[in-house]
């Protein structure tokens, strides 16, 4: 089941011009790739979640740089990028009652839609999304994308 986890990174960030430039610029010069992120406002401060190619080194960057840095592990379901796609995959997880507790998605080139996922009891979600032919993407995923 490890292999079906996704670490993601998250950061808190002065809300404040310039921030995200910054993360990306030390994330470019690192060479570090973002393959997903969301910014939630709130007030003063933001908290920045991204999947990134490499998480052990993109933590390490920012915690040199000082921002206040965590891993979560998280999971990466592949869905059709049709109407529906979404809805299969919440009923699946509402069955087993598994609460989301927060997501994000994006459409990759392969015309799949790709749908990051925090949920309360990942290891019951693994096995409910997998009895239900919904595939999980890993690591390895991630760095192709």
């Amino acid at each position: 089941m490890e292999n079906k986890i996704i670490k993601q990174i998250s950061l808190f960030s002065e809300n404040k011009p310039g921030r995200l430039a910054n993360i990306a610029d030390k994330f470019r010069d690192a060479g570090v790739n973002i393959r997903a992120f969301t910014i939630a406002e709130a007030g003063d401060f933001g908290i920045i979640r991204m999947v990134v190619d490499n998480p052990d080194l993109a933590h390490e960057v920012l915690h040199e740089t000082g921002f206040t840095v965590s891993e979560t592990n998280v999971l990466g379901v592949q869905m059709e990028d049709v109407p529906g796609g979404l809805a299969k995959i919440a009923d699946v997880l509402g069955k087993e009652n598994i609460n989301i507790d927060y997501a994000y998605a994006f459409v990759t080139k392969t015309e799949k839609a790709l749908l990051i996922l925090r949920v309360n009891d990942i290891k019951t979600a693994v096995n409910a999304l997998e009895r239900n032919d919904i595939k999980l993407i890993d690591m390895r995923d991630i760095e192709g994308i």
